[in-house]
């Protein structure tokens, strides 16, 4: 495995993201924790989760399976850069109650605290704003924050689906409090097919020291050669694949796409990791495997090498948006 320093901070990170959301809904308790058992053995030390993830009337239990892998071997705790996240509502559907989500100080209070008991540690390394919360002014969660730090209960801050703009601004705001380390990563949509955050989310990331931590870089399965495994008689594609193949543009883009890793020798999946892996600002993409054969794959395009050909070829594919403001004016 291959680390790297986590944006601006002295945490060292592995280049892949274990992703749990499959934890629980897809994947059962036992085969999660051989999974979290491979990843670790594989060098992974970074695992990503949610306080939500788990879904449904099941919300949380994503964070239960991971404490309690924690409680079977207390050992790979301080082996582990632990991230979880908190926005979403706790509360069983149809039962929500006001201030039982976003980001008033009054919910991440409740919120941290929740995740610590579900994950079964005293800390947890990177805690996450799942997403913008247009109602509470940065002040106030950059107090709760500090108050959270200074109990020992997280240690650093990262967001999730923030526009550039709110990079920009949170992280200035935390300035102007002084002694607040301010964001230190972000988890964006990116890949092959979604180039967007190249235009401001990133450089934004970059400017203002956040590392960058895709996820969906397979983009829902579109980019792990879905239609070589249809005419193979394999796994046919879901979710969101399936909307996208429906349209003829797309599909040809992905034949495209597929064809010339075909041309190199090169499996879609594992090269659609690799290509995040070149891109400035990266620190890792997330990967959620099902199945141990799932990331097995993804451990290979750690050491996976694109030829400039083979590089340049992917952006004819799927040519980038270009930075901003060209991308829409001059």
């Amino acid at each position: 495995m291959k680390y790297t320093q986590l944006g601006r901070t002295g945490l060292k990170v592995s280049r892949l993201v274990l992703g749990t959301m499959n934890f629980g809904p897809q994947t059962d308790e036992a085969d999660s924790h051989a999974i979290m058992d491979a990843a670790l053995a594989a060098g992974i030390n970074f695992f990503d989760t949610a306080n939500v993830y788990g879904w449904g009337e099941n919300k949380g239990r994503t964070e239960e399976i991971i404490g309690s892998w924690f409680a079977k071997s207390p050992a790979h705790r301080d082996k582990v850069v632990l991230a979880t996240k908190v926005y979403g509502n706790m509360a069983a559907d149809g039962d929500a109650w006001p201030n039982h989500d976003k980001l008033s100080a009054v919910n991440i209070r409740r919120a941290v605290d929740a995740s610590l008991k579900r994950l079964r540690t005293d800390y947890i390394d990177v805690y996450q704003f799942h997403h913008i919360d247009r109602r509470t002014p940065f002040e106030e969660i950059w107090q709760a924050i500090d108050t959270l730090i200074a109990q020992g209960k997280i240690l650093y801050v990262g967001s999730s689906n923030f526009p550039g703009y709110k990079i920009a601004q949170a992280n200035e705001i935390a300035s102007r409090r002084g002694g607040t380390i301010g964001l230190v990563s972000e988890q964006c949509l990116y890949n092959l097919a979604e180039r967007r955050a190249e235009m401001e989310v990133i450089p934004a990331a970059q400017d203002y020291g956040l590392g960058v931590i895709p996820w969906s870089p397979l983009h829902g399965g579109l980019l792990g050669g879905v239609i070589k495994k249809e005419v193979a008689g394999g796994r046919r594609a879901g979710g969101r694949a399936v909307d996208s193949l429906a349209n003829t543009t797309i599909r040809a883009q992905i034949q495209a796409y597929e064809d010339l890793l075909d041309k190199h020798g090169v499996e879609p999946g594992e090269a659609a990791l690799a290509w995040l892996l070149t891109r400035p600002g990266v620190t890792g993409p997330i990967v959620g495997p099902r199945t141990g054969e799932q990331l097995e794959s993804a451990l290979r395009a750690v050491e996976l090498e694109l030829s400039e050909e083979l590089l340049a070829g992917l952006d004819e594919v799927f040519p980038g948006p270009g930075p901003s403001p060209e991308a829409f004016a001059w």
